[in-house]
């Protein structure tokens, strides 16, 4: 009986010495162990627990500041970048990528081998071996590529065997994830990729490990380690971009008043988790208008007053999924006369195959509304006549209303006739007065059409507005058969008054040497004469009718 008892101490001692033999998979992914409460998780799809063992022989392992690490890739040092499309809402995919940047002048070819680049030269000049690692060659040698038999060097560091997909062999690096107490082994080229469903996963920012080891004849060798950190939420993630014509600055969150502003609501869902959700967003503008709801992403809303306004959005998003299971009921009464089973009242409902799970996404801005310019227009465009005519310097004046502010500042985009190949550029201050009134001079080089683009500015607002520009031969001014026509008219009109000065003169002369009679002929002539006389005067001598007010208000010019 005591060497019964002796024999239960020692598996009891055994059971208690710790694991030399083998690393597990905690130690080598993580340089901290966590607590026993920290590595309470739940099982992630297709994971593997960190409890499992490490076969170090074939993936050897190096600690941080192991000076192994500045040679265990040829021709520099390679880095590994880990990203990933956090946050990422509860029960959607969240996806992380893992990007290999190797040294200058190095790259993977469609082989998976690692070349040098053609003519391309880094602190070692010139290779004149085209291959960094020809891993193609390796696996020529022996079973290393052989998919038919399973050599002991084609397996994942917990001792799983390579899955033997088309193109594997093209792989030769092996990615370890590890996260949540779990990992996960990939096979890959320079990327790899992993997704995993976070509806078990903790709320809250996780850490994400990836250890990558390449080929080395027939075993691997460690070359990179990254970690990086993500987030899970219960909220939707949500982002609201804001734009307003005329607006100078978008990003410092002042805009104009009187002009419509655009709030678009961009949903952070990479997975397309809420693809089949339907989704509410209720608007509040802080300027007492209401609660506005609405199912598109896009609104907007224009603001009537200046001042400071505290902008809210509530996403609101009934995310289909399946039902709880339903509490136990405490079973009823059964009547006497015949057994429970057989009574229809004892069957319980069926719940609903789907119910519905509202997630909810916020979001809050402070903005500012001002006034600024909310509409400019050309209202007239003129050549300028040059004493000495310059082909290639041909001058048109621009006569520019606005309304809103007084701009400070006017620019100029003279381009082709499509708008699309800039030519001359010109910005420069003005002093505009209330009546927000100027003329713009610009000089184009030569004749023909073009497009010009003229912008009035001051330091919260920019108006725009473009034209085709048709410039004239230098000499000729589009207004000359306006002109021919005026100066007939006025030919005219001196000859008819000459007439008319001329019969004046003639009945005054006759007038002075013939005595008053009284004559009604006499009268009625000179009554119809002075009738001619008067329509004449009136048609030739009318005030001026211009009703232009540009000529009324003479502005500088630009």
């Amino acid at each position: 009986m005591e060497c019964f008892y002796c024999f239960l101490g020692f598996l009891f001692l055994a059971a208690g010495l710790p694991r030399d033999t083998a690393k597990r998979f905690h130690e080598v992914l993580s340089d901290k162990r966590p607590s026993a409460y920290m590595r309470d998780y739940n099982q992630l799809n297709g994971w593997s627990s960190d409890e499992n063992d490490w076969n170090e022989n074939l993936y050897p392992v190096w600690k941080r500041g192991d000076s192994r690490w500045k040679n265990s890739w040829k021709g520099g040092h390679l880095q590994a970048v880990l990203t990933s499309d956090s946050p990422a809402l509860v029960g959607s995919n969240i996806t992380f990528v893992v990007n290999l940047v190797f040294p200058r002048c190095q790259k993977e070819d469609a082989s998976g081998n690692i070349v040098y680049e053609k003519n391309c030269r880094n602190d070692t000049g010139l290779s004149p071996d085209p291959y960094v690692y020809n891993w193609t060659a390796w696996t020529e040698d022996g079973d290393w590529g052989n998919g038919t038999r399973q050599g002991h060097h084609n397996v994942f560091p917990d001792g799983k065997p390579f899955p033997y997909t088309p193109g594997w062999r093209t792989c030769n690096f092996v990615y370890v994830f590890h996260t949540l107490g779990q990992y996960f082994q990939k096979l890959g080229q320079s990327s790899a990729r992993v997704s995993i469903n976070t509806a078990n996963v903790t709320l809250g920012p996780q850490l994400m490990e990836v250890t990558v080891y390449r080929r080395h004849h027939r075993a691997f060798v460690p070359i990179a380690r990254v970690k990086d950190l993500y987030v899970v939420t219960d909220q939707i993630p949500v982002f609201v971009t804001m734009s307003q014509k005329n607006d100078r600055n978008s990003s410092d969150d002042t805009f104009l008043r009187d002009l419509p502003i655009i709030f678009d609501v961009l949903i952070h869902d990479p997975s397309h988790f809420l693809n089949e959700s339907a989704i509410k967003y209720k608007w509040n503008f802080g300027d007492n208008t209401g609660l506005f709801v609405s199912n598109n992403h896009i609104s907007n809303h224009t603001y009537v007053l200046n001042g400071t306004f505290s902008l809210n959005l509530t996403v609101q998003a009934a995310v289909p999924g399946p039902c709880p299971s339903p509490s136990p009921r405490p079973p009823k009464p059964t009547p006497s006369l015949g057994p429970a089973d057989d009574n229809p009242l004892e069957l319980s409902e069926i719940p609903d195959e789907r119910c519905q799970i509202y997630r909810y996404g916020y979001f809050k801005a402070t903005i500012t509304i001002v006034e600024g310019i909310l509409e400019i227009n050309i209202v007239q465009m003129t050549a300028v006549l040059m004493p000495v005519p310059q082909p290639e310097n041909s001058l048109m004046d621009f006569v520019v209303t606005c309304q809103g502010t007084n701009p400070t500042e006017v620019c100029t985009v003279i381009s082709d006739p499509t708008c699309q190949l800039a030519q001359n550029s010109v910005c420069e201050p003005v002093d505009v007065d209330n009546n927000c009134l100027l003329t713009v001079r610009r000089a184009f080089k030569g004749t023909g059409t073009y497009c010009l683009n003229l912008t009035l500015a001051d330091a919260t607002s920019l108006g725009l507005t473009s034209t085709l520009v048709s410039v004239p031969v230098p000499g000729k001014d589009p207004a000359f058969p306006l002109r021919a026509v005026n100066g007939v008219l006025i030919s005219v009109s001196c000859l008819v008054i000459l007439v008319i000065v001329v019969t004046l003169m003639v009945y005054r002369k006759h007038k002075e040497y013939k005595p008053v009679e009284y004559s009604p002929g006499k009268v009625a002539k000179g009554k119809v004469l002075n009738a001619v006389f008067n329509q004449a005067k009136a048609t030739f001598f009318r005030g001026s009718q211009e009703k232009d007010p540009l000529l009324k208000n003479q502005q500088g010019i630009v």
